[in-house]
């Protein structure tokens, strides 16, 4: 049984137990504005292989790393003028950027998947406080199984790799909800959006002066975390756009709206009752949790708009209603 520490009560003890286990090569449970990491140091490849290990997560699969700002990213990744703007206008917050690797940073090739780029993260609050007392980057995917459904609460940690891990750090419900938007700036300042996530597309087009590419098809190589087909997927079948409810169906729906059959549901939950676009991310996963907890076999999920936050939250569900290998 993993320890427990609330950080708003318990902070100091919180950083130096973090730094304890971080320091012998451990993972830990950190709460972020997006979703629950299973954090270790990034320059560690004993500590990396135990962040797989304990997701059952393949090693193809590169991994986060999250900085305390951007001078401490400056020492591992080289920026373009882009990405720095990008930085500077995001930076603590759910945006990661993939940059080239510096020759000599000591991030580990198995936090990278062996590529020549890397992505980094700032994130706000006491996980960047925990990265600055520590002094190394984190390399910190999100701390469930490995293609399940994003922890955005202490519990839901607990519930999944509890057994696996000494210490859960427990910061509350995760404020955003989703996990950050990926991009990376190419040589010719192209700019393509690789995950949409936590910062809605519209702003970084605006602070970038440019339009994000979208892929086109599925990416034939993973270049960032979260473009596995399949992935952010509970135990039972997820099936989208729905206007009706079968009987024993559990329903997750959006904006107050009731659709047709929905008495006879397992369980009824809306993400949004006002339609509120952040608030609909931030409870998406819970609610994707507890709607399989439900013991339905298909989880029906009504249509979300596309715009803003919902870009991003159209992407987790596709990925969770995908074909599973």
């Amino acid at each position: 049984m993993a320890r427990h520490i609330n950080i708003e009560n318990e902070r100091e003890t919180a950083l130096r137990a973090s730094v304890a286990e971080l320091a012998d090569g451990r993972p830990i449970a950190l709460p972020t504005e997006t979703v629950y990491g299973l954090a270790a140091d990034a320059t560690n490849p004993a500590a990396i292989t135990r962040i797989y290990e304990t997701k059952g997560r393949p090693q193809f699969n590169p991994l986060i790393c999250h900085m305390a700002d951007i001078a401490m990213a400056e020492r591992y990744a080289v920026f373009d003028p882009i990405s720095r703007k990008l930085a500077e206008a995001f930076w603590p917050g759910p945006l990661t950027l993939v940059l080239p690797l510096k020759p000599e940073s000591e991030i580990h090739s198995l936090a990278t998947a062996g590529l020549d780029t890397v992505g980094i993260r700032v994130p706000q609050g006491f996980a960047g406080d925990l990265i600055r007392r520590f002094g190394k980057p984190l390399a910190a995917p999100s701390a469930n199984s490995s293609g399940k459904i994003s922890p955005t609460s202490a519990t839901h940690v607990e519930a999944d790799l509890g057994s696996k891990i000494n210490l859960i750090l427990d910061g509350g419900a995760a404020a955003v909800g989703v996990e950050s938007t990926i991009v990376k700036v190419e040589e010719d300042g192209r700019v393509r959006l690789l995950r949409p996530g936590g910062i809605v597309t519209e702003e970084i087009e605006r602070v970038a002066g440019v339009r994000l590419e979208r892929p086109k098809k599925a990416a034939a190589a993973i270049e960032a975390p979260g473009m596995l087909a399949s992935h952010y997927a509970p135990g039972a079948t997820v099936r989208l756009g729905a206007t009706s409810v079968l009987p024993d169906e559990a329903l997750i729906r959006f904006g107050g709206i009731a659709i047709s059959g929905e008495e006879t549901a397992r369980i009824i939950l809306d993400l949004s009752p006002s339609g509120d676009l952040a608030e609909a991310a931030a409870n998406l996963f819970d609610y994707l949790k507890a709607a399989d907890a439900s013991g339905a076999d298909t989880i029906a999920i009504t249509a979300i708009p596309p715009h803003g936050l919902g870009e991003a939250i159209n992407d987790r569900l596709s990925r969770a209603a995908a074909p599973r290998g």
